[in-house]
């Protein structure tokens, strides 16, 4: 293993600038989608990488961007309760991971694993991919994402959209080394000259925009309505952060859950989302696509992320920057949403296969079922809907159903009788 820790600085600076631009495409996207500023979404994936560097002693080579699990329930929320009390709730669902930091320093891992076995993972995950299908689809014909108005023609907009989701795909397939991680920079940037040709990008915002600009920042409100249908989101962000942790762990041969310890990464990840929406920025989460670059350079080094975190907040104090990101079609983002969520709803899906979870078994059978249907449906029950509700649906079932064996699947429970 090459060790990368006395790398000159400017080795470190160009190698922390890599990885900002693998995690680029996902942390621009998420805001783009919700409506959020992107320049505020690099300055709070800086800041909050930051912060889970200091909480977590600076031991993991890990970085904090936009988190797409919330972007369904941000789109709900801002149609709801608008955007600063969405905000509030993205808050108090940062303050959560806190609290839960802080029962698995008091307590242990065991009741994590009891509350949220992969029959309750599984499904959530599915429902926050699938549940955004209609808005892929929507803005890759031409519409907004709640299909309210055609943009763009939709045969125009069909082709353009085809071409950036085949783009991505490919480059997802058969590229090779560091290009294979950012699939997505390859397909918005193929969809945004195809678009220019067509007529149909307005570089208005991007001349009128300053060179230099702070970004727009928005502060937070807070109300009961907006808290409770945020807070049961962010259990599946939860689950993934730890799967994240798990996985560079594996790649770097070292146990994270133990050292720093699940509380103080968790920790870190709810500081993050917390500061982020006092900002105005989405919530954070630890980026897939980051640990992908870390094991393909093989570079572990954590101070590459502190150089990351710096340059993203550098960006987002141009303005330039920020006014050309939101110039980018919507069939261009559509394209490449309906890639992107479908792998959302394959995680879960791989969830429920990786545990070797019994279907046929009548309990697992009704969990998984009632999850999906209520949280595709668009179920409502009282102030919780949507991936809330079936978040809470999917817990409460799994602890009121016998047989709670089973919840785990025949992995588990295999590798513990060895």
């Amino acid at each position: 293993m090459e060790d990368h820790t006395n790398d000159p600085v400017w080795k470190q600076a160009i190698a922390g600038s890599q990885m900002l631009l693998v995690a680029f495409g996902a942390l621009v996207l998420m805001p783009l989608i919700t409506g959020l500023d992107p320049n505020v979404a690099l300055f709070t994936a800086g800041l909050g990488t930051l912060i889970f560097h200091i909480v977590t002693g600076g031991q993991i080579p890990i970085f904090l961007a936009s988190s797409f699990a919330f972007i369904a329930p941000v789109i709900a929320s801002k149609g709801k309760f608008g955007l600063e009390e969405t905000l509030g709730g993205l808050m108090a669902a940062g303050i959560l991971y806190i609290l839960l930091s802080g029962a698995i320093r008091l307590r242990g891992t065991g009741f994590v694993t009891r509350l949220l076995p992969p029959v309750v993972i599984g499904p959530v995950i599915m429902v926050i991919g699938l549940g955004l299908a209609p808005v892929a689809v929507h803005m890759a014909s031409g519409r907004t994402g709640d299909g309210g108005t055609q943009l763009i023609p939709q045969d125009t907009a069909l082709w353009i959209a085809m071409i950036s989701l085949t783009v991505t795909i490919v480059a997802s397939v058969w590229s090779k080394g560091i290009f294979r991680l950012i699939p997505i920079m390859f397909g918005v940037i193929v969809g945004y000259i195809l678009s220019a040709f067509a007529g149909i990008v307005d570089i208005t915002p991007i001349q009128q925009a300053p060179w230099l600009a702070v970004p727009n920042f928005v502060a937070p409100q807070f109300s009961w309505g907006a808290i409770l249908f945020m807070i049961p989101v962010a259990i599946a962000p939860a689950i993934e952060h730890i799967g994240d942790v798990l996985a560079i762990g594996n790649v770097t041969r070292k146990n994270y859950l133990e050292k720093p310890g699940l509380h103080r990464t968790l920790l870190g990840d709810g500081l993050a989302t917390s500061a982020a929406a006092l900002l105005g920025g989405p919530p954070n989460t630890t980026y897939s696509e980051v640990t992908g670059a870390v094991m393909l350079t093989r570079n572990f080094n954590p101070k590459v992320m502190w150089w990351a975190a710096c340059t993203a907040i550098v960006l987002a104090f141009v303005g330039k920057f920020g006014a050309v990101l939101q110039t980018i079609p919507v069939p261009v983002m559509g394209g490449i949403l309906c890639l992107l969520f479908g792998s959302i709803a394959v995680v879960g899906m791989s969830t429920l296969i990786r545990h070797q979870v019994d279907l046929s078994q009548s309990r697992n059978l009704v969990i998984v079922g009632v999850t999906l249907v209520f949280g595709i449906g668009g179920m409502v029950l009282g102030h919780l809907e949507g991936i809330a509700l079936c978040a809470v649906a999917a817990i409460i079932l799994n602890l009121i159903l016998p047989g709670s064996r089973e919840a785990w699947g025949k992995a588990i429970y295999e590798h513990k009788e060895d």
